[in-house]
């Protein structure tokens, strides 16, 4: 899967310069933001939709990088 760099806009244009300052927020660890950034994770649900509500986007661009 390729890298999620949508995602990683989103968080720095949120105000989230790293991942551990947005994994602080979301209560998850750095390394779980890690693999969902790079796409090497496709979060679960509730995962998905916590942090997509923070981040202002739709959850289901997680399942559409899936395909």
């Amino acid at each position: 899967m390729k890298k999620r760099n949508w995602l990683i806009n989103l968080r720095k244009e949120a105000g989230y310069k790293n991942q551990s300052e947005f994994a602080d927020v979301v209560k998850l660890s750095k390394s779980y933001i890690s693999e969902i950034e790079s796409g090497n994770r496709t979060p679960s649900g509730e995962k998905a939709y916590k942090i997509s509500r923070i981040l202002n986007f739709d959850m289901e661009r997680f399942y559409e990088d899936a395909q």
